[in-house]
């Protein structure tokens, strides 16, 4: 995603609460009334929590691609109308239910919300809430469980990625896209190429920390892989626009190869030639990041926990493309 005031220049904005006491009897939230609309901000009653639940006092909200397009109704999971975007969140715990022992009031947490924590409070189940640890700052806490929880779960977890290997990472100047640089360069310690559309996402991904650069809107990704890597190829992509880029980017890899598809930001789905798989015995695999937290979810915390951990030892850095106030974000 790129977007500052749904520009196209930085990847990642946030929201942050306006200034007052966290909970009262109402607070504001972000609603959806009306798909491919601006969002309205409106006052809502706060409701008791239930025994699982915590109340969090919500001062930071990821706004990723995904809610854009769910508030489009182009998403996979579709809510009911009206609805609250906002996937993940940092704050302070207000109240906690009475079976809740994980987390007390006061606590700095991040929050896996589903679509409701574009708001000044957010109740949440207190599985879905991990601890902030010491030296990690709410701001930068907030950008991790969607972008670097996939780009870790791409690398680590699907990918299999090791020391030294060559990793092609496509809309590289993208939250996930900085996110897979900052883990393969700081973390994992592999060589990144980043190909992005334009030489401005080539140059913010070169600052993030690529080995190398590509502008694949100036020509054939393949053919410039190639110039940096020889006929050998990339040893991993991690691919978030699908279509042609994909295509290129799969002939891009070298013997046992490894292929992730996290989006299609491009709006276009490739279909695999599975004649490439077999030759070069390649593998394409997907990643659905809100999956994980339903079928694999030990898979996900831990991984978000390996995320937090990577922020609080200074390995990883997240990019916060800009921030806005509650009122300003749009959605739509």
């Amino acid at each position: 995603m790129a977007a500052v005031a749904w520009g196209r220049c930085l990847p990642r904005v946030w929201f942050r609460r306006r200034a007052g006491p966290g909970c009262g009897r109402h607070y504001r939230a972000a609603f959806c009334a009306e798909l491919k609309q601006p969002l309205a901000i409106e006052e809502v009653a706060s409701r008791p929590v239930r025994p699982h639940e915590v109340r969090v006092d919500v001062h930071f909200c990821g706004v990723n691609f995904a809610d854009i397009l769910v508030c489009r109704g182009q998403y996979q999971e579709k809510p009911q109308l009206p609805f609250t975007p906002g996937m993940e969140f940092s704050g302070t715990v207000l109240e906690t239910g009475t079976d809740v022992s994980t987390v007390k009031e006061g606590d700095r947490v991040i929050g896996v919300s589903g679509f409701n924590g574009m708001a000044e409070e957010c109740i949440i189940d207190h599985k879905t809430l991990w601890q902030i640890p010491e030296g990690v700052p709410l701001r930068e806490a907030a950008t991790l469980p969607v972008s670097y929880v996939t780009a870790i779960l791409a690398l680590e977890h699907r990918a299999c990625t090791q020391p030294g290997e060559t990793v092609l990472v496509t809309a590289a100047a993208g939250a996930t896209g900085l996110a897979v640089i900052d883990v393969a360069t700081n973390v994992l310690q592999a060589k990144v190429i980043a190909a992005a559309g334009s030489d401005e996402k080539c140059r913010l991904a070169m600052r993030k920390g690529a080995q190398s650069i590509v502008n694949y809107s100036q020509g054939s990704l393949k053919e410039a892989v190639r110039k940096l890597v020889g006929s050998d190829g990339v040893n991993v992509v991690i691919d978030a626009v699908g279509g042609d880029v994909f295509l290129e980017a799969l002939r891009s890899l070298t013997w046992e190869g490894r292929i992730v598809v996290v989006g299609f930001a491009g709006g276009t789905i490739a279909s695999v030639p599975a004649n490439l798989l077999l030759l070069k015995n390649v593998s394409a695999m997907g990643l659905y990041w809100g999956r994980y937290k339903e079928q694999n979810f030990p898979v996900f915390s831990r991984i978000l926990s390996s995320a937090l951990q990577y922020c609080q030892q200074g390995r990883i850095q997240p990019h916060i493309g800009a921030v806005f106030k509650l009122e300003e974000v749009r959605c739509s």
